[in-house]
């Protein structure tokens, strides 16, 4: 009987705090609702967390069967070129890998948008400064080859990476529209041109 005692108590004070949770929850998104609004190309709706983001920004990873369940959500996302060509000038994807500008206001159209990959991960040959968040991507078209599974795989990974790992830190840079179709041609060039500073010393 003395344990029906201390329970209860306990049992309506986590409820008391879980409906405190979501009073507050609700409270903060009418705040954050009331307080933006779209400008240009920077649109409202990224302030708010999509179902995939929310479980992946808890103190522990979702379970295992949670996180396949995203990604096979997530692979229904991914939209190969409609032209069926996977390649643009490298050049350009040199650029598009260096710039982290976009999404921002005073941007007027998503070609103003970089790719900011040096900030997660090494590219070029040439480059002494970039973060290591992610895998080197040095030599990436001279050691893995151009399959069409190599090839495919990459174009997704740049569209949409939780296809391929749930919490991955990658943006979804296709599906978020960050980069457009052309970008991300330029930058698949960049990864697997043999003339591209990624693959040539």
């Amino acid at each position: 009987m003395k344990k029906l005692v201390f329970v209860a108590p306990l049992l309506l004070a986590l409820q008391g705090a879980a409906l405190a949770d979501d009073a507050l929850r609700a409270e903060f998104k009418a705040m954050m609702d009331a307080s933006f609004k779209t400008t240009g190309i920077a649109a409202k709706h990224r302030i708010y967390q999509l179902d995939f983001q929310a479980a992946c920004s808890q103190a522990k990873p979702p379970p295992a069967q949670v996180q396949k369940a995203i990604e096979a959500e997530q692979l229904k996302t991914i939209r190969y070129p409609a032209d069926g060509q996977y390649f643009g000038d490298w050049k350009e994807g040199e650029k598009i890998a260096i710039s982290g500008r976009g999404l921002t206001w005073t941007d007027k159209t998503p070609t103003d948008n970089g790719g900011g990959c040096y900030n997660c991960h090494q590219m070029s040959h040439h480059e002494i400064a970039y973060g290591t968040i992610g895998p080197s991507l040095l030599d990436y078209g001279r050691l893995r080859g151009r399959s069409e599974e190599v090839v495919r795989y990459t174009w997704g990974k740049i569209w949409n990476a939780k296809a391929f790992n749930a919490c991955s830190n990658m943006p979804r840079n296709g599906d978020a529209e960050i980069l457009t179709e052309q970008q991300i041609k330029h930058l698949m060039a960049y990864l697997f041109d043999p003339a591209s500073p990624v693959n040539k010393q």
